[in-house]
């Protein structure tokens, strides 16, 4: 499919699949990648939608590292459960080392 023919959400999806192993991104950073900078929220609810997708949802989170979207995942804890898993630390719902493990879409594709 042609990127111009592509939905938002595939967009979005499109930008999430390739955040590294073990990084991090923002809602906001995939949307100012789009070149839609005030569509963050757009950003969520097509995470929110991504299951099934072979998308890293949990690997989006809030412009402060706040786990926001956590309970769109199945169980209490799996999005905070699958970034430990990536060697991501999480307190509070809060991803420690923030500015370390970010990525930012528009800097690296």
């Amino acid at each position: 499919m042609k990127p111009e023919t592509l939905s938002f959400f595939d967009k979005v999806y499109n930008v999430a699949k390739v955040i590294p192993y073990g990084r991090v991104t923002s809602y906001g950073a995939i949307a100012k990648y789009l070149g839609t900078a005030r569509s963050a929220r757009m950003v969520g609810y097509a995470m929110n939608g991504s299951s099934g997708k072979e998308v890293p949802a949990h690997r989006v989170v809030n412009r402060k590292g706040l786990l926001t979207g956590k309970h769109h995942f199945d169980g209490t804890n799996l999005m905070q459960q699958l970034l430990e898993s990536e060697g991501i630390v999480v307190v509070d719902n809060q991803i420690q080392n923030f500015d370390q493990v970010f990525w930012d879409p528009s800097k690296e594709l």
